[in-house]
């Protein structure tokens, strides 16, 4: 099946990435600069193309990005600190962000000649993001059958819906993912902060996995007492 990977080049994204070459027909890897503060996470999209020896496509939507504010990710608005599944952590949503890159990655798909279009989605993400859960990536799907009838037949490959970050994690190492080839943390500095929901997620989906994990962080330790936290108030 030729797969076109929607690729952030991120810990979830890139694993796909490694999985779709190990197990599929991998042509391509889209990744999108919409103006995130953290976009130096695109530079590890292509360096994973590289690695796999595909096309990186490197969308330009900033114009959109800068229409879609309010979120932490696009505006002037800090990042929160703490677990994933915190209600603070709601600041992060970018409105439409899955529906428009993977509108644009189906076009391209349909182009190209795929089979299918493959993005990281994961059971992590459902907490509070609501284009990354079941109902939407199925609809999805469906509305995009109608958009291609009689153009191009494409299915939508998430083998991560329903898994966690761990399993993501679990799979990296079997699939022998060079992880520190990998960006997760939202705040976009030097090293990973430790502190962003995706750095605390990141830390805990290694722990819980039983693997190791090489990546620097400015605060190695925050994440303990974060996930304790989150368990306390029952919202994990």
């Amino acid at each position: 099946m030729k797969t076109i990977v929607i690729c952030s080049g991120g810990l979830d994204s890139v694993t796909l990435a490694h999985k779709v070459a190990k197990e599929q027909d991998l042509i391509g890897l889209v990744s999108f600069d919409y103006g995130q503060r953290h976009k130096k996470e695109l530079g590890y999209a292509e360096a994973c193309a590289g690695r796999l020896s595909v096309p990186h496509t490197l969308m330009d939507i900033t114009r959109i990005g800068a229409q879609l504010t309010g979120s932490a990710l696009t505006d002037d608005v800090t990042v929160p600190d703490g677990h994933y599944a915190e209600e603070t952590m709601r600041i992060t949503v970018v409105p439409n962000r899955n529906a428009i890159m993977l509108t644009i990655a189906y076009g391209i798909a349909a182009s190209r000649g795929a089979d299918a279009v493959a993005t990281a989605v994961h059971g992590g993400d459902h907490f509070i993001y609501p284009d990354c859960r079941p109902p939407f990536i199925e609809t999805f799907a469906q509305m995009q059958k109608y958009a291609l009838d009689g153009v191009a037949d494409i299915d939508l490959y998430t083998p991560f819906l329903r898994k966690d970050k761990a399993f993501i994690a679990s799979e990296g190492a079997r699939l022998n993912v060079p992880f520190l080839e990998t960006w997760s943390c939202y705040k976009g500095g030097e090293i990973h902060c430790g502190r962003c929901g995706t750095c605390v997620e990141r830390r805990e989906a290694f722990d819980l996995a039983g693997v190791a994990d090489p990546t620097p962080y400015s605060d190695a330790d925050f994440w303990v007492q974060a996930v304790a936290d989150a368990k306390k108030r029952g919202i994990v």
